[in-house]
């Protein structure tokens, strides 16, 4: 449990993550609506509200549903956002909650995110 007490990312490591990871699992758990707007390169849309079921789904439903191997609970590169960081403090909590224990919140979220990105 090394990385429990971090349970925060910062813009300039999800950055550098995006450029050389290959196993980074990026959660959108913003709305439909939101989503629609503008999200981070690679991301997967997965709802706040749904994280946990999603969460818990077998391996092959977890795939056919978001298109991406459903991470293992020792996953390393788990990153959830939202707008502003709340909803995905949320979500990165229940994943927590579910053993997911290295899961990160980018707390500045897709409003940082933006901002820095000059979108």
């Amino acid at each position: 449990m090394a990385n429990a007490g971090n349970k925060e990312i910062s813009y300039k490591d999800l950055k550098a993550l995006l450029e050389k990871s290959k196993n980074l699992v990026l959660v959108d758990v913003r709305s439909q609506e939101e989503v629609a707007k503008g999200s981070i390169p690679g991301f997967i849309h997965i709802p706040v509200a749904t994280v946990q079921d999603a969460f818990k789904m077998q391996p092959e439903e977890f795939k056919a549903k978001y298109g991406v191997t459903k991470p293992s609970l020792d996953a390393p590169e788990l990153v959830f956002f939202c707008q502003m960081g709340k909803r995905g403090g949320m979500a990165t909590g229940k994943a927590h909650d579910l053993g997911y224990m290295n899961a990160r919140n980018y707390s500045g979220g897709y409003q940082e995110w933006s901002e820095k990105e000059g979108k």
